[in-house]
């Protein structure tokens, strides 16, 4: 794919995928919106012929797949991640409709990659996964009937990407911030949880919601990368004075 595309550097990562029909499914959709990367997060079943049969002309991007044992691994060096998700989980930021969230996917890919992630066909992604992904997604299904089969969703969801980008084209990246990348962000969360619980306000015994809590404030705020380190520097300080 070229380089200059908006739709390079978007990754469509299967957590784990329990059919490998589905994983077949999804390298066609997103061939034929003219996406390329595929993550693939613990499938049951890789490489398989009922995906390549599947895949029905988007072999190459089966071949091409990266497989990976976690979800933080696929988001490794990533700038944003949005997750599908059929529910309202608790503590999750407002979701986003599929055409809002391609929009702010395209938006975010111009400082980087990006990632579109979908859960497990039967039970989706967990709390703990979903909580690693900026900005929750849900499809605006029938409230009667909300099952709809994962290789349907990435194509729903690879159509929108594509009418965004067709639509809007390549902007100018001007002078944005640098966004903080999923690898910065989590280290700053695992340097805030190691610092409230030194001071005592937090019991890891104990730990109640609040570090979800804190995700759900911080992910509001699409930290930057020079932000990331200011909050660091700042618990650093704490540490230090404290050792006085």
């Amino acid at each position: 794919m070229n380089a200059l595309s908006p739709l390079a550097r978007v990754r469509v990562v299967l957590t784990r995928p329990s059919h490998p029909g589905n994983i077949g499914a999804a390298a066609r959709a997103m061939k034929t919106m003219g996406l390329a990367e595929l993550w693939l997060v613990s499938p049951a079943s890789f490489p398989d012929p009922v995906a390549e049969a599947r895949a029905s002309g988007a072999g190459d991007v089966l071949a091409a797949a990266r497989v990976v044992a976690t979800l933080p691994e696929a988001l490794a060096g990533t700038v944003f991640a949005a997750a599908l998700t059929a529910r309202r989980r608790d503590l999750s930021l407002p979701c986003l409709g599929p055409r809002a969230a391609a929009a702010e996917l395209l938006a975010w890919r111009e400082r980087g990659d990006v990632a579109l992630v979908f859960g497990n066909e039967a039970s989706g992604l967990t709390n703990e996964e979903l909580a690693l992904c900026a900005q929750p997604v849900t499809i605006p299904t029938h409230p009667g009937y909300t099952s709809l089969n994962l290789g349907a969703a990435v194509q729903l969801m690879c159509y929108e990407l594509r009418m965004a980008a067709v639509g809007e084209g390549i902007r100018a990246a001007g002078h944005s911030p640098t966004p903080a990348t999923h690898d910065e962000i989590e280290g700053f969360f695992a340097h805030l949880e190691t610092a409230i619980a030194a001071s005592g306000f937090l019991d890891p015994a104990k730990p109640r919601r609040l570090m979800p809590r804190l995700r759900r404030l911080f992910g509001r705020a699409r930290l930057e990368k020079g932000e990331v380190a200011i909050l660091r520097g700042i618990l650093a300080s704490f540490s230090a004075n404290g050792n006085k």
